[in-house]
């Protein structure tokens, strides 16, 4: 079962909305002022609020959230379900990162009690990737908001899933809190994931960068029949306000919190796309490990930047310059304090840039200028493959064909997840 919430009745509201302030009072509910200007867009967790609670009015919820999961004006969505009369927020449930934001990438997260609230806090990052009975014992629906980037490598999205599959096993409701997709809701990248290869650096056929919401995105998953056994979850999308599919994050106006530590602001999210495959054989840096986490390529190899640079503009690819750059890392073991040329990747325009396949251009370059570097044939060959859905671009590249064929085939086999994926769509 899936229901979108009161999306015409929405847009109504917001037009009835003046030409000033809009003003949320409700002290009754436990809710403390908000103030929004007429243009930012509201999240689901901000029409939550405007609407008084009233779908989670007498549940018993647990929340699933992050540092991410914040109103307009920076309130975390933990304290103001906390507060608010007729919600009885029981649990929390943190993926990577944890529920407060205070452990690393990739760090096993552990079980514990949330010291602002008094809350149980169940890890989804350690142990268990998916909610257990006994963490669900006594709850009547699970809430998902945080903020994601737009890359299905990101683990936040296989964290919605396996919940959503242990909200369908339980059978309790499964609520969204929709965000904007820092990407755009129109920008679609990459072959969809081969099955064979699913993760949870990549659960689902879906391409790498899909141009959906999280609540788009869920919806998708639920009717496709994407679940264990193609299970289905009761789920509702809270939609956000005003959010138009055209729109970068900043456009929204709405707060950007760091979503992980390498990710501290909005357009990270496209250098993310452009790096963060490549990265993942750690032969070129991508850049984390420095103060441009994801928007440099490079390594002790690179003896002369400008040459990459030259090679790489050369190229003439859309809406992308090159910088050559010298840059030493502070930490990371691999590359730390060695010494790195290489080049700094500058999106001149984010229309017309093709994210993904900078990464593919890099190492196109780096094996012409550089063939006794081996991109391939170590322990990380596997997660390349897994972060990628399929195994045949790092097949491509070992067989030396042309990065033209490469892109090429990145780049095809979207026709079937189009017609999908527009069944899904909540925003124009």
């Amino acid at each position: 079962m899936d229901r979108i919430n009161g999306i015409d009745k929405m847009r109504q509201r917001l037009r009835t909305m003046a030409l000033m302030t809009f003003v949320v009072f409700g002290t009754s509910v436990g809710r403390a002022e908000v103030k929004y200007t007429q243009s930012q867009v509201l999240a689901g967790i901000d029409v939550l609020v405007a609407d008084g609670f009233k779908e989670l009015a007498g549940k018993r919820i647990g929340l699933i959230t992050n540092p991410t999961g914040v109103t307009g004006d920076l309130r975390s969505t933990i304290d103001v379900l906390h507060k608010a009369s007729v919600v009885k927020l029981v649990a929390l449930l943190g993926p990577e990162h944890g529920v407060r934001g205070d452990a690393f990438g990739g760090e096993s997260v552990a079980d514990g009690r949330d010291p602002a609230t008094n809350l149980p806090v169940y890890s989804l990052y350690g142990k268990t990737r998916k909610p257990t009975a006994a963490m669900l014992k006594g709850i009547d629906a699970l809430v998902y908001d945080i903020q994601d980037i737009g890359s299905r490598s990101y683990t936040y999205i296989s964290t919605m899933g396996a919940c959503m599959e242990a909200a369908a096993d339980n059978g309790i409701e499964f609520i969204v809190l929709d965000r904007p997709n820092p990407l755009t809701g129109n920008r679609v990248e990459g072959r969809p994931l081969d099955p064979k290869l699913a993760s949870f650096v990549g659960q689902y056929p879906i391409p790498y960068v899909y141009g959906l919401t999280c609540g788009e995105l869920a919806r998708m998953i639920n009717a496709e029949g994407w679940l264990k056994e193609g299970r289905k979850c009761r789920l509702t999308v809270i939609a956000m306000r005003d959010w138009q599919r055209s729109m970068w994050f900043d456009q929204t106006r709405l707060p950007w919190v760091p979503t992980s530590p390498h990710v501290p602001r909005a357009d990270v999210a496209m250098y993310y796309a452009a790096t963060g495959i490549m990265g993942e054989l750690q032969v070129i840096t991508e850049g984390v490990g420095y103060t441009l986490p994801f928007e440099l390529a490079g390594g002790p190899f690179v003896t002369d930047a400008e040459a990459l640079a030259k090679e790489l503009n050369g190229r003439g690819l859309p809406g992308v310059r090159f910088r050559p750059t010298y840059f030493k890392p502070y930490y990371m073991d691999r590359v730390k304090d060695k010494p790195c040329g290489g080049v700094q990747i500058h999106v001149t325009d984010r229309d017309k840039a093709e994210f993904t396949t900078i990464q593919f251009h890099i190492m196109d370059a780096v094996r012409k200028l550089y063939p006794r570097v081996a991109l391939f044939g170590n322990k990380r060959d596997e997660m390349f493959d897994k972060v990628c859905g399929t195994d045949q671009v790092r097949r491509m590249f070992e067989a030396g064909k042309p990065i033209d064929e490469i892109v090429s085939f990145w780049n095809g086999g979207l026709d079937t997840f189009m017609r999908k994926r527009a069944r899904y769509l909540i925003y124009r």
